[in-house]
């Protein structure tokens, strides 16, 4: 039997499918309300719907001369008004111009905007026009970009710099959000000690918690620091138990299998398991469960293998958990840089980056080592039973589009 076809090891689409329903059953449903400045990286917990016209008037694009067109039959005209961003002007009057400055409004009875390249002035102060003119040319209308009571942002939109930008040419200066997802962050093991502690025979030093943490903070979360937790099954139950008012454990290490599975058998004993292992490689000892009713995410230990597992079903799950809708990264095709022999029974996600138009790899592919991912921009998607030749088509996945 196939290694992914084997009881209980789960395609990544299923595993994603699971874990987001699982999510959408726990929804983080508590706002606040938070200033435009706090905002960025929050999720709406309402629309956002225009107050106002924008713009609210019709305004100029360009640097150069409001008029009406009719008034206009080739010969030079006189400049009654000169209008800069920021003023009211007077109505046009007829058989005359306004010299208008970008951003500023058009005043009532001009129809177009000719361009000051386009435009002669004259010793006498009036300008001619030298290119034929038509109506709306080089005017913003009213409420071109929105219309009162539009909706401009939908609930569930996660916020950038752009989409904050966005807000504050409404006069929004404070918007209502969903809380901050509560993640506690353990990191299990004997081996691991954190940094700045000597090294003891055996022992390396803990990469996934600064990882994780993080991480965490970038994709909006408020984070426990749980440290590290010894391979003891007692001490696994203690710690997971000591856990209040989360709304996710989030573990590396100890997921595997055997003896040293401490986080599976205190979900088996004390809650439920509702994932374990899947067709992913790095990353198939992923567990998901519930210990006294909290949501417990175990990923596996191997730096590599904890990056993957993060950023293609952790991320997406908390991300759904705060209402988000579009939680997949964006993924495109590039040709492949590389040969590829060997058609693995898992899909696997290789550190890569693109050289010269083609995704290449980092030279070492072990889920231990994290330095590949530090080198690379993105992740390569093998399916499973798949080989690859030079300038296949695979699919990329950017970094920048998870670490967020």
């Amino acid at each position: 039997m196939s290694e992914a076809k084997r009881p209980g090891l789960l395609p990544v689409e299923q595993a994603l499918e699971r874990l987001l329903a699982l999510a959408e059953a726990a929804p983080i449903t508590e706002v606040e309300r938070v200033a435009l400045a706090d905002a960025h990286g929050r999720v709406l917990a309402e629309p956002l719907v225009a107050s106002l016209d924008l713009p609210p008037w019709p305004n100029s694009a360009m640097d150069g001369y409001a008029l009406r067109i009719a008034d206009w039959a080739g010969e030079p005209l006189a400049v009654t008004q000169r209008i800069f961003a920021g003023q009211a002007p007077q109505p046009l009057e007829p058989g005359t111009c306004a010299r208008i400055f970008t951003g500023a409004p058009v005043p009532a009875g001009a129809d177009v905007v000719e361009m000051q390249e386009n435009a002669e002035v004259l010793d006498d102060g009036r300008v001619r026009f030298t290119e034929p003119l038509k109506v709306g040319q080089n005017i913003r209308p009213q409420g071109q970009e929105t219309r009162v009571g539009e909706t401009v942002l939908v609930t569930g939109t996660r916020l950038n710099s752009i989409k904050l930008g966005l807000c504050a040419t409404l006069g929004v200066a404070q918007l209502q959000v969903v809380r901050r997802p509560r993640v506690a962050v353990l990191s299990t093991g004997d081996e691991l000690i954190e940094p700045g502690q000597p090294l003891g025979p055996g022992q390396i030093y803990n990469s996934n918690r600064t990882l994780l943490i993080q991480w965490l903070k970038q994709v909006g979360c408020e984070v426990i620091d749980g440290g590290i937790l010894p391979d003891n099954l007692e001490m696994t139950r203690e710690r997971l138990g000591a856990f209040n008012g989360v709304d996710l454990i989030l573990s590396t290490g100890g997921v595997s299998v055997g003896e040293a599975d401490f986080l599976g058998h205190a979900l088996r004993e004390e809650g439920e398991l509702a994932l374990w292992k899947l067709a992913i490689k790095p990353g198939k000892p992923l567990t998901f469960g519930h210990f006294r009713g909290v949501p417990v995410i175990g990923l596996p230990g191997n730096p590599a293998s904890t990056l993957v597992t993060f950023a293609l079903l952790t991320r997406p799950y908390l991300l759904r958990r705060m209402g988000v809708q579009e939680v997949m990264p964006l993924r495109f095709s590039v040709p492949a840089g590389f040969v590829w022999r060997t058609a693995g029974e898992r899909r696997e996600y290789l550190r890569a980056r693109i050289e010269d138009g083609r995704a290449v790899l980092y030279s070492n592919q072990s889920s231990g080592v994290l330095r590949s991912a530090a080198w690379a921009e993105g992740l390569v998607e093998v399916p499973q039973g798949r080989t690859l030749s030079e300038g296949e088509s695979v699919n990329f996945i950017p970094l920048s589009e998870v670490l967020n």
